[in-house]
């Protein structure tokens, strides 16, 4: 497998706009999500080439046994992305994604590449504050019924539930890691009526960065308002993360 294959297998949407590229958005999908649940890419400039991890365990990726653990995640995407910073780029996650995307961000810094302009987080929580009710361990009967698989029929949920358990492990058994705030700004977003995080909990990413930091909420939206609201949310991204002359 040559490595171009191999960083596409990870990263759906590279060089998916080469002509027209002036920046790239590395998007981390939520738990459970592959890179098809993600449709950014259309109602975003062509200048934005959107590349849109995808993690092993799910759609084209299905045979590949899912990661439980954060950092293994991180350690494979990192030099991966260091690889396509010729751009500038930003980094958009929604909840597990934002988990991700945050702790990438912070190992590209080790690695000494150039960091994203701007990380969108939305979602979840600020790192090293405290899990709500772990799922990851409930029988599965229990945790068919906290998943949110609204408009699945019931045999594919039965199929998704082993990614869900291990997506939901590697958020569960992460630990958050003290270090220096990230020089890069943050946006972090949610729905207004999303009940798994509250603004606390949202505001407490303010400490992670030394940089600018915003907080957006989407009116009378849940946890997955990603769906149905990309040109909103693609509207956001371009208006802080803007077209350099």
């Amino acid at each position: 497998m040559t490595a171009r294959v191999f960083a596409t297998a990870w990263l759906r949407g590279l060089g998916s706009r080469e002509l027209t590229a002036q920046r790239r958005l590395f998007v981390f999908p939520h738990a459970g999500a592959g890179a098809s649940a993600y449709r950014l890419a259309a109602y975003l400039p062509d200048t934005v080439e959107v590349c849109t991890v995808q993690l092993p365990g799910r759609e084209n990726r299905l045979a590949e046994p899912a990661l439980t653990s954060l950092d293994d995640a991180v350690a494979a995407l990192a030099p991966l992305i260091a690889d396509h910073t010729d751009l500038p780029y930003a980094f958009f996650g929604h909840s597990m994604g934002s988990l991700i995307a945050f702790e990438t961000a912070r190992r590209l810094r080790v690695l000494g590449t150039r960091l994203p302009e701007r990380l969108f987080l939305s979602g979840m929580r600020a790192p090293g504050l405290p899990d709500r009710d772990l799922r990851h361990t409930l029988p599965d009967d229990q945790l068919l019924a906290t998943a949110e698989f609204g408009g699945v029929d019931a045999e594919l949920r039965e199929l998704l539930l082993p990614l869900l358990r291990a997506d939901l492990t590697l958020c569960e058994t992460y630990t958050h890691r003290a270090e220096a705030p990230l020089p890069c700004p943050l946006t972090v977003l949610a729905g207004s009526d999303d009940d798994s995080v509250d603004g606390t909990e949202l505001a407490g990413w303010r400490e992670h960065t030394s940089a600018d930091f915003e907080l957006h909420l989407f009116p009378g939206a849940p946890h997955l308002y990603v769906r149905g609201a990309e040109r909103q949310l693609a509207e956001t991204i371009t208006r802080t993360f803007p077209e350099r002359g």
